[in-house]
């Protein structure tokens, strides 16, 4: 199974705060299967992170397969925006990241899933 991994999990998986996500993790990535991420989730992280964490946030991205925003991401995620913004407040980082995870057959791998009201769209 293909995953595309949210921001939110990738802070908890890089400061190992949380046991189960951390566990998770690790089963996923001894399955062998590829661990995706979207640039937008790259950005959320780096804004984030402290001095302290850079070597092991570098480390953690090695690890994940970043896949590119083209123009069909950017139209499903307008798509996205256009039907779930004023309804779910879904903003355009997410909706880019909902479209990424379509768009390569993912299963995304979230916290937030209300950030996500998109059908069609599986999570991990």
């Amino acid at each position: 199974m293909t995953v595309l991994v949210d921001s939110d999990v990738l802070i908890e998986v890089s400061r190992e705060r949380n046991r189960e996500i951390v566990f998770r993790w690790t089963q996923l990535a001894e399955s062998g299967d590829p661990i995706l991420c979207s640039p937008v989730s790259s950005a959320e992280v780096w804004a984030g992170a402290l001095p302290r964490e850079h070597d092991q946030t570098a480390k953690l991205f090695r690890a994940l397969v970043c896949v590119p925003i083209d123009y069909e991401t950017g139209r499903q995620a307008g798509d996205y925006l256009r039907q779930y913004c004023k309804s779910h407040g879904v903003q355009i980082a997410d909706a880019l990241i909902a479209a990424a995870a379509v768009l390569n057959q993912a299963h995304l791998w979230t916290r937030n899933r209300k950030h996500y009201p998109m059908p069609g769209l599986l999570f991990f």
